[in-house]
């Protein structure tokens, strides 16, 4: 069982920076990924970045390649989402998100809403343009 409390949403003007943090506590030994998800008014939710705990191979939404970097604390119980340039389009709900999933099975395109089991309570980002 994994717990997951996220914190450093807020609001900002368009190309401004966030820093979204994610407190993990619980039994993340082993084959785990990490991820952040996002779900704006009326849309799906859907992964953002995702992290293999074991060797930290990354993967990125097309839409936030290059703008947005996932990565571990240094204390390895702490997931951060770095944002800059940030679009009024990336306003949402941001949600951090565990599962124990082998490696390549760590990617967007698997990692999916309904395999994830641990979810955060969300934190809300809103950019204005």
């Amino acid at each position: 069982q994994v717990q997951l409390v996220e914190s450093g949403g807020g609001s900002v003007q368009a190309g401004g920076s966030l820093r979204l943090s994610c407190a993990v506590s619980g039994d993340t030994y082993g084959r785990y990924c990490m991820a952040w998800f996002r779900q704006a008014p009326g849309k799906e939710r859907e992964g953002v970045a995702t992290i293999y705990k074991l060797g930290g191979s990354t993967d990125y939404a097309d839409s936030v390649k290059g703008r947005f970097t996932i990565s571990q604390g240094n204390a390895k119980n702490t997931l951060l989402l770095q944002m800059t340039s940030l679009k009024a389009e990336d306003t949402a709900m941001y949600y951090c998100a565990a599962e124990f999933v082998p490696r390549e099975t760590c990617v967007l395109e698997r990692l999916t809403v309904g395999l994830v089991s641990s979810w955060g309570q969300g934190t809300q980002v809103t950019v204005s343009s």
